[in-house]
């Protein structure tokens, strides 16, 4: 008899954007007429750059000639790759991350659900609230939690982002083992400061806590002093795997790179309370599970670090955080309470007269005919919140913020 994998009955509803895809492919096939501007999911609108296109061709070039044909590649990703982004992402911002810590994944979605499977199912975990969704679910999924009861998972430490904290998760008192922490925060559009992260830091230290931090959107920070990386904090070597992608900073959402940083200063403990380290855990669970990205992908990803490739990047991020700043100037404008959006392409906007997150979707999508998230998809301390994505392209950005201002 085949038994399923019972933990995966816990799961509530349905990930949360295959619902809002249900949701909005329904209200399609109704009114085929309308025209959806799409501000909900997280992906892009703006084609790859053209240094990474061109080297992307190369790359296919390559393998349809013998002499440069490539099978498979280096599990932990081609050295060409980890070496430009060691020194570009870090060395060159005074941060001492070797070639040898980075691993090269298809995103770091995957990864943030993955580095679960070195750590025993007896860690507690502790996530902020609200939150991307994949740390729950990927907890839940691993069999370290209970059942679901009001919003939370038995097992989990919650850890709530609200006005009163400046969104910013206080210590939890009930002490973690793995605390997952984002910043530029996604959904919120948040950050946290040097000193902030350096708190962080020493609870982990103190408490011999490993922090997961995904740090997918820090080429979106404008603001001077904000940290990119958890690795800017003295002693976070020693406690926190930083993980990043390609996704949002350079288009890679249909093209699939990322990268997770696993320090060789990182250690964890066995039930005798001996220790060892944990890059050769994330080494041996890629190299069994996993068969590394495809070589023209880590080719079109290498040119992002080219002067060519950094200065057309950086042109998309710009685009992308001048559709945050029109949204958050017509939101306000139209009343709401609006966050983030400054260095984060994530506008999060309190709802009026106390209207539930998945009303204002319904609200929003029937007779605005524009699709964003409810911010109690993020978890319970996300009611009464909705997010919108600054990827849509600047026409549709513009029609939508009218049509959302023209709201009863």
């Amino acid at each position: 008899m085949a038994k399923i994998n019972e933990n995966y009955l816990k799961l509530q509803a349905g990930y949360l954007f295959p619902e809002i895809g249900r949701r909005v492919s329904e209200f399609i096939a109704a009114n085929p007429d309308k025209k959806v501007i799409k501000m909900g999911i997280g992906d892009v609108t703006q084609p790859l750059v053209p240094s990474v296109v061109k080297a992307f061709h190369e790359g296919v070039d390559e393998m349809a000639k013998a002499e440069t044909f490539k099978g498979y590649g280096p599990e932990q990703g081609y050295a060409f790759l980890r070496e430009a982004i060691a020194k570009n992402a870090y060395q060159e911002n005074g941060i001492d991350i070797s070639a040898d810590d980075i691993f090269i994944s298809d995103g770091s979605k995957c990864d943030t659900g993955n580095i679960q499977e070195i750590f025993g199912n007896d860690n507690k975990i502790a996530i902020c609230d609200p939150v991307y969704p994949v740390y729950a679910d990927t907890t839940v999924m691993a069999g370290k939690t209970g059942g679901y009861d009001s919003g939370h998972y038995e097992g989990i430490i919650y850890m709530p982002c609200t006005i009163e904290n400046n969104f910013i998760p206080r210590l939890p008192e009930e002490t973690p083992d793995l605390i997952f922490l984002c910043y530029p925060n996604n959904p919120m559009g948040t950050v946290a400061t040097k000193e902030e992260l350096k708190k962080w830091v020493d609870y982990a230290a103190k408490n011999k806590s490993i922090i997961l931090y995904d740090a997918a959107y820090e080429a979106f920070i404008t603001e001077e002093g904000i940290p990119h990386s958890i690795y800017e904090i003295d002693g976070a070597k020693e406690v926190a795997i930083e993980f990043r992608s390609f996704s949002k900073t350079a288009g890679f959402t249909g093209t699939r790179c990322a990268f997770t940083v696993v320090p060789s200063e990182l250690k964890a403990f066995d039930s005798e309370g001996k220790t060892h380290p944990v890059k050769p855990l994330w080494n041996r669970r890629q190299s069994t599970k996993f068969n590394g990205v495809s070589y023209p992908v880590q080719k079109a990803a290498a040119a992002v670090y080219t002067e060519q490739g950094k200065k057309e990047v950086a042109e998309i991020i710009a685009y992308y955080l001048e559709n945050a700043r029109i949204m958050k100037e017509s939101l306000t404008e139209a009343g709401y309470e609006v966050f983030g959006g400054v260095n984060a392409p994530y506008i999060w906007v309190k709802t009026k007269n106390g209207m539930s997150s998945w009303d204002f979707f319904d609200k929003v999508l029937n007779e605005a005919n524009v699709v964003g998230t409810p911010g109690s998809g993020f978890g319970p301390a996300g009611e009464g919140y909705f997010r919108f994505s600054a990827f849509a392209d600047r026409e549709n950005t513009i029609e939508a913020m009218e049509r959302i201002k023209n709201l009863k």
